[in-house]
């Protein structure tokens, strides 16, 4: 059951402080900001995946050659290097990119 409901776009949560941060996405507030930069983010998490930045902590670890991230997804997407997979196709010509950042220039 998901009683919360954004006044905004209807999106529904299960819990009130899900809700909470969820508005931030339309008032844009940033209540959470780097004491090293300034700069401000809208969930906690995102402030604290920045602070490696800061601090060069790099928790993930490629299996295949010991490569570290700091981001999750930057992990996932290294391990496309070694699997050679391809996920994003384009509709047009139907060629395939391991990220999708590639597809949309390609697209463009």
């Amino acid at each position: 059951e998901r009683p919360y409901r954004c006044g905004q776009c209807g999106k529904r949560f299960g819990w009130s402080s899900s809700l909470a941060n969820h508005l931030r996405t339309h008032t844009g507030e940033r209540p959470y900001a780097c004491s090293q930069c300034g700069k401000a983010f809208g969930k906690r998490d995102h402030l604290a995946k920045h602070l490696r930045t800061h601090t060069g902590e790099r928790p993930y670890a490629c299996g295949q050659c010991s490569k570290r991230f700091s981001q999750r997804t930057d992990l996932a997407n290294h391990l496309r290097t070694h699997t050679g997979e391809r996920p994003y196709a384009c509709g047009q010509c139907g060629k395939r990119f391991s990220r999708s950042s590639n597809l949309a220039l390609h697209v463009r």
